[in-house]
This record gives structure tokens, C-alpha cells and sequence, in this order.
């Protein structure tokens, strides 16, 4: 074995072009199937993760005009949600596991002992903290006993403590909203957010909801008015999601899932509008957002795992067509080795390695330059949505069998056609 070995790397050094040519189809094959599929994990991911930096699987519930009449009542009524309408929605929807009302006020005037500046403020319950991803950097969080006896605590966003505080420590500092002081217990680690409903997290400032009612109600609406409210509906919800838009048609952002229809009947029987009226109620569901882009990448995936797998493909093709003309040019060689006692095994056996060993080093030399390209991009800054150039265990093992299949299709037909010679007719060939 170690013979035949050495004899076909003798047989590829003979002709260095043409094995460089075939050896470069092959890897470029390679580093597209390779990074093609890094490519379509990181928007995978990235995807994933700026989604969860808005919060993981929620919906967000505002409430707007009427355009239907049920009961004789008047249309364009508008529908002013309630702290009542949060409580009913948790205890009415076996579906959704937390609710938490939300006040939020934009440009309040806010001052530290160092700056000031015009930030949004949010006044929500501790369960907001987990619905939305209001993660801590430093600090704590807000708590029930902050909400139990409205306490004039803030957490604030990385960008605002950098408004009010510059470099300092803002924590036990205390600032002022609309004059009225607050003392900041916590800061939110800095999110990489791309998406928001009223100012993106960094720029905001969080306080208990009950403080918030009391110092800063909301101004355009009757008292007792919330901006919205927003739920997290139980795991087993969101992993029925896929099934239910598969068995409906239509596009996906037009399908009502069966979560947005329960609130709508439990805040429809609150408020005295049809439950199918479109406009009673504005609802925002990350879940289906999150599925949709979800499906897109996985289609975009599938398309650059085919296109690396065909310019892989036409790689065996360049392989098997050489191999070809490889057995053509050496047929007097096969004759001979055939008179001399060699078998149409040890014929088939030494174009098939041939074919099979250039396919595996130059696969080899492929992937080994896609993961240095990988490398070398993620040096790079990143845009929103994408997560850099990820390798995974399921590409790397796609690479391999790919690589594996094209030297047994590149080297088996050509291993066989020259199995097939006779020495007679070898030898007459080339005479």
C-alpha cells in the first residue's frame, strides 16, 4: 500500500499544472460550502439575538380607536388600557405566564449633580425585568417591595448613565425626573438592540410602576391610563406557533395565532368592542417576528449550502474529467503493467487513489483557508443582525462527507474505465 502511494504522488507531481488546476476547483468548492454555511449561521444567530435584546417571545398590547359598532355603540371610540386590564389579562388567559402594565413618558427632564439631559422614562412592575431582558450591569434591579411602596428608585440604560454620570459610579446617586428626586439602585448592561417601541433601553430610565402613576402620570389620557401593556405567553405557546401557521394560509405577519385572539376577547369584553374589530387594539408579537426571520434565514441557508455544494460538484466533474484524460495518456502504461502480472484490481485501485487523494488534500487545503477567511473576518466590526462568521460542528461535517463523496464520484468511473482495458488493447493504443 505504501508502494502504490508513493507511485500515485509521483503520477500528480508528473503533472503539477493540471493538478494544481483540479486541486483549486476542489478547495474553492470547499471554502464556498464552508463559508457559505458560516455566513448563514451568523445571521442565524444574530437574528436571534438582537430579538432577544427587545425580549424573549413577548407581545406588546396598545390600546387604539374602534371601527366597528357592536351594541349601537359609537365607532371610533378610543380604548384606553387600564392597570384592571392587565390583571384580567393574567388571570383570564391560561395562555400568557407574566403580564406587566407599562407607563412611559419621552423627554422628561432629568438631572444628576454633574449634567442634565431629556430622557424617556418607564414606569413598570419587576416582572418587566424578565419579559423585556433588563439585564443588570451594576446595581440591582427594581423589586416588589420598590412596587409594593413606590419607591422613587431608577435603573437606568448604559448610554443615560453616561448622560448624567460621564465616567463616574452612579449607583446611590440621586437625580432628579421633573424635579422630583429618585436614587439610581442599578445600571443596565449596554444591549445591542435594533428594534424598539418607544427609544431603545440604553437611553432609558426604569422606576416602579407605582411611583411612576403617582409622580408622572400620563398628560393625553384619562387618569389611570396605561401606555401599554406587555406579557410573555407560556413556552408551550410559542412552541405550538409553527404548527399553527402551517396548517393556516396566508402570509405570516396576516395570521392571527391563538394567543393574539385571546387577548382580544378577554380586553373585548372589557371594553365593549368586537373582538374581530382590527383597530380596538394594536398587538406586537415578537414570536412571530422571530419565526418569520427565522424561516428567511433557514431558507437563505438551505440556497448557500446548495450553491457551495454545486460549485463543489463542478469541482468533481473538473477531477473525474482530468482522471479521464489521465487514464487516456497513460493507457500503454496500463498495458504493460497488465502483461507484467498487475490485476484490474491494482489498476482500479491506483486511479481511484489517485483521483481520491487530490480530492481530499485540496478539500483539505479548502477548508483549512475558509476557517483562516472565517478568522479573519470576525476581526472585523459587525453589522446589526449578524454575529460574525460562525463554524459549527454540522458544517464541518458537511464538509468532510462532501469532500468524501466527490473523490468517490471524481475517481470512481475513471478508476473503472481503466480496470477495463485489455493489455492487447493497451498496448495497441499507444503503438
Amino acid at each position: 500500500m505504501r508502494g502504490l502511494l508513493q507511485q500515485v504522488l509521483a503520477n500528480l507531481r508528473a503533472n503539477r499544472l493540471r493538478t494544481f488546476l483540479t486541486m483549486f476547483g476542489i478547495a474553492w468548492g470547499v471554502v464556498s460550502v464552508v463559508v457559505l454555511s458560516a455566513t448563514g449561521e451568523g445571521f442565524r444567530r444574530g437574528n436571534e439575538h438582537v430579538l432577544q435584546e427587545l425580549g424573549r417571545n413577548i407581545s406588546i398590547v396598545w390600546g387604539q380607536r374602534t371601527s366597528t359598532q357592536p351594541g349601537g355603540l359609537r365607532a371610533g371610540r378610543a380604548i384606553h388600557l387600564t392597570l384592571d386590564d392587565a390583571r384580567a389579562l393574567e388571570r383570564g388567559s391560561p395562555m400568557i405566564a407574566v403580564v406587566s402594565p407599562e407607563l412611559t413618558r419621552g423627554a422628561v427632564a432629568v438631572e444628576s449633580a454633574y449634567n442634565s439631559a431629556s430622557l424617556g422614562v418607564h414606569g413598570v412592575e419587576p416582572a418587566y425585568q424578565d419579559i423585556r431582558t433588563i439585564d443588570i450591569d451594576r446595581g440591582r434591579g427594581l423589586t416588589a417591595r420598590d412596587e409594593r411602596e413606590a419607591r422613587r428608585v431608577a435603573v437606568i440604560g448604559a448610554d443615560a448613565a453616561t448622560q448624567l454620570f460621564a465616567a463616574r459610579h452612579p449607583i446611590g446617586e440621586t437625580i432628579r425626573l421633573s424635579g422630583l428626586p429618585y436614587i439610581v439602585v442599578g445600571t443596565i448592561r449596554d444591549k445591542q438592540q435594533d428594534s424598539s417601541y418607544s427609544g431603545r433601553d440604553n437611553e432609558l430610565l426604569f422606576v416602579p410602576f407605582t411611583a411612576m402613576a403617582r409622580d408622572l402620570p400620563r398628560l393625553d389620557a384619562p387618569p389611570g391610563s396605561l401606555s401599554n401593556i406587555v406579557l410573555a405567553p407560556h413556552p408551550w405557546v410559542v412552541e405550538a406557533l409553527p404548527r399553527v401557521l402551517d396548517a393556516r394560509q396566508g402570509r405570516i405577519e396576516d395570521v392571527e395565532w391563538p394567543l393574539e385572539q385571546e387577548i382580544r376577547g378577554v380586553l373585548a369584553a372589557r371594553h365593549g368592542f368586537a373582538p374581530d374589530d382590527p383597530d380596538a387594539i394594536v398587538t406586537w408579537d415578537t414570536s412571530l417576528e422571530s419565526l418569520m426571520f427565522g424561516r428567511m434565514v433557514a431558507g437563505m441557508r438551505r440556497f448557500f449550502t446548495v450553491v457551495g455544494l454545486v460549485t463543489l460538484g463542478l469541482g468533481a466533474l473538473g477531477v473525474m474529467n482530468i482522471m479521464l484524460v489521465a487514464v487516456r495518456e497513460r493507457t500503454r502504461e496500463i498495458g504493460v503493467r497488465m502483461a507484467m502480472g498487475a490485476t484490474r484490481r491494482d489498476i482500479e485501485k491506483q486511479f481511484f487513489l489517485e483521483g481520491f487523494v487530490l480530492t481530499v488534500v485540496s478539500g483539505s487545503v479548502g477548508f483549512g483557508f475558509a476557517a483562516a477567511v472565517c478568522a479573519a473576518l470576525n476581526q472585523l466590526p459587525m453589522p446589526a443582525r449578524f454575529e460574525g462568521m460562525i463554524l459549527t460542528p454540522g458544517a464541518g461535517m458537511l464538509a468532510v462527507a462532501a469532500i468524501a463523496c466527490a473523490g468517490v464520484v471524481a475517481s470512481l468511473y475513471p478508476a473503472r474505465r481503466a480496470a477495463r482495458l485489455t493489455p492487447v488493447e493497451a498496448l495497441r493504443f499507444e503503438a
